[in-house]
């Protein structure tokens, strides 16, 4: 989101259902600017939406209207994560080439048939104006989501290729520190 507004200019506009507080699993506290309910998608170039545990329970948000009417007129829809779930909810998954933090995760979702368009891979994954990660792959799904609007550029390219050399290499946690 940094990069976005500070770099890019992107204007970012949060929304919450009902327009509520959320708080982040990692406790960060965000304040919308609107309802979810309320976003009109002639007014905004794309929804994205963050990932975390809530979308695996009961009462996760049913965003289907919304991410079908962004889908329907031609803006970039993007989730991350078990925000991927909400995009398989709305049926907009099973038409076009996506990913997710696993194939299981997807199947487990109510009239999803996108089963055979699911990929498998470590990184984000664009289709058309669709944007799909796991969890795993924030760098690569925030450089897809800036590409799909638009904003694709060198300077994104060296981003990515910044942050990638972080996984060029096994590193293994368990491993003890060299003397």
């Amino acid at each position: 989101m940094a990069t976005a507004r500070a770099d890019l200019g992107v204007d970012l506009i949060m929304a919450s259902p009902g327009g509520t507080v959320v708080t982040s699993r990692g406790g960060l506290c965000i304040t919308p600017h609107l309802p979810a309910e309320t976003l009109v998608p002639a007014e905004f170039d794309g929804l994205v939406l963050c990932g975390g545990p809530i979308w695996e329970a009961a009462a996760a948000p049913d965003l289907s209207d919304a991410i079908r009417a962004f889908h329907e007129n031609g803006r970039v829809v993007a989730a991350i994560c078990g925000a991927t779930l909400a995009l398989a909810a709305s049926g907009i998954l099973d038409a076009t080439e996506h990913t997710a933090n696993s194939a299981a995760s997807l199947s487990a979702v109510a009239g999803y048939q996108g089963h055979g368009r699911y990929r498998d891979q470590p990184r984000a994954l664009r289709s058309g104006r669709v944007v799909t990660a796991a969890g795993t792959a924030p760098v690569s799904f925030a450089a897809e989501v800036l590409a799909a609007l638009g904003l694709g550029s060198k300077e994104l390219d060296a981003y990515l290729a910044l942050y990638a050399g972080e996984h060029a290499t096994g590193v293994n946690a368990c491993e003890p520190m060299p003397p």
